[in-house]
């Protein structure tokens, strides 16, 4: 008897888990799932499904794939991708969204972290903060900025960072947050609404506290809650951002989009991020222990009772298809999801997911930056910030109230799966556009910064402590 068609989409490089070695890999499917097989010298084979749902991976295979170079080159080509980050020669695309570590402490010890943070561990000094900025703006230019961690509200001088970002010249600026000081505490999220912060990405794993008791360590719904209304009160837009983990949360997709509709127009969008086993993490993870892209997508459209199809999402313009979806929708008065894409322009402003801009137009080349980071960057900073702060009419008192019930029904609906040492494609890698900086002028691809072995070594994240 044969054994099932396997079908080959390419070669490709990836790490062995073990000893984080670059080996070769392969993309195939079998049946209708696409694995990366890959067979490392001393530690043998490792095969891990990275795509499940051919339809939809022939569908993000045709997208357009658009590159740029790095605006500015800070490290050399010595030892090839991932281990010559910061960004090099070799990288194929600019930074886009860039976070900041201002600390490496937190007020939990989540049992699943990519940044394995706990209690202990030390801020970013200030200086340090205005040095990394500056090097950031000198070498990626007008980039969007989010002050992650470890827990960045642990801080009490956050507010003065988010205005030296302000004053550093960023024009969005965004905190990673588990919301648990900013719900207990309004006035310190107002501070930093004051000092100019623009969208809270709020971790949301579920309506349901047996999640968070699974995923966070101990009961924490009230506490999400009460971040969204501090939210409310301060005229800040939420990103619910769930962390999807097989046979804990992926029953609730539907019930984390049905709450974000409860609570718009606060929350403005639901980013989901399938789990990626690198930082603390229980244990190497089996085949079922992966949630993919498509099955997301899927879980989506069996939710919406038919209003969503797999033609309403699309991949991302920037980064490499295969890293994401999203699709952006007006809720209508019964609750029903009506997809709304962002209109296509003949210039750099339109879609993130439109076809490239023509060279020297508003956002084009001249300065070095690539029209479609600078178009993923407007379609981020559009659709996550308040309602009440994007562009509105000039005139007319009818058009202003229609431009903000048409806003404050649009939600969107997305997810960026990451990459670790059993996933990892080195040519997604190199069209990174989430980077981490560093005060040397360095900006490291994301999941290059995270990627850690099965021991917990890692190339670029230094202990917490």
């Amino acid at each position: 008897m044969n054994g099932p068609v396997r079908l080959s989409f390419g070669r490709t490089r990836s790490v062995c888990p073990e000893c984080l070695k670059t080996i070769p890999a392969e993309r195939v499917a079998i049946g209708d799932t696409v694995y990366l097989d890959k067979t490392c010298p001393e530690h043998g084979r490792v095969v891990t499904p990275v795509w499940r749902g051919l339809r939809s991976y022939d569908i993000w295979s045709r997208s357009r794939r658009n590159t740029a170079s790095p605006v500015t080159v800070a490290t050399v080509v010595a030892e090839g991708c991932p281990r010559d980050c910061g960004l090099c020669a070799d990288h194929r695309q600019q930074s886009c969204c860039v976070l900041i570590d201002v600390t490496s402490r937190c007020d939990l010890v989540c049992p699943v972290c990519f940044a394995s943070a706990d209690r202990h561990g030390v801020d970013m000094p200030i200086d340090e903060i205005a040095t990394t900025l500056d090097a950031l703006r000198a070498g990626s230019g007008q980039v969007h900025v989010q002050l992650s961690g470890g827990e960045p509200t642990v801080r009490d001088d956050l507010p003065e960072i988010v205005a030296l970002v302000r004053a550093k010249g960023f024009d969005f600026v965004q905190l990673n947050t588990n919301g648990i000081r900013i719900g207990r505490e309004p006035n310190y999220l107002a501070a930093l609404a004051d000092a100019g912060l623009d969208c809270v990405f709020l971790q949301f794993d579920g309506v349901s506290d047996a999640v968070y008791r699974r995923l966070r360590g101990r009961d924490l719904f009230a506490a999400k809650r009460l971040a969204i209304e501090s939210a409310r009160a301060a005229g800040i837009g939420v990103v619910l951002v769930p962390t999807l983990v097989p046979g804990v949360n992926t029953d609730e997709i539907g019930a984390i989009v049905d709450f974000a509709k409860g609570e718009m127009p606060t929350v403005r969008a639901v980013h989901f991020q399938p789990v990626s086993y690198f930082g603390r993490c229980p244990e190497a993870p089996h085949d079922e222990d992966r949630i993919t892209l498509p099955e997301v997508m899927q879980a989506l459209i069996e939710h919406s009772q038919g209003t969503i199809r797999l033609e309403d999402f699309s991949p991302g313009s920037a980064e490499n298809p295969f890293c994401s979806f999203s699709g952006r929708f007006t809720v209508d008065p019964s609750g029903l999801f009506v997809a709304d894409p962002e209109p296509v322009s003949g210039g750099c402003c339109g879609s993130a997911a439109g076809e490239a801009a023509a060279e020297g137009s508003c956002c084009g080349t001249a300065s070095g930056r690539s029209p479609e980071v600078a178009r993923a960057q407007r379609y981020v900073a559009g659709q996550w910030k308040s309602a009440l702060s994007d562009e509105t009419p000039a005139s007319g008192l009818e058009a202003f109230d229609a431009f903000l019930e048409r806003q404050g029904r649009r939600l969107s609906l997305s997810a960026m799966a990451f990459q670790d040492a059993w996933t990892l494609d080195l040519d997604r890698l190199r069209q990174c556009y989430i980077h981490v900086a560093k005060s040397d002028g360095r900006a490291i691809p994301f999941c290059a910064y995270n990627l850690t072995d099965l021991d917990g070594r890692s190339l670029y994240r230094e202990p917490s402590t």
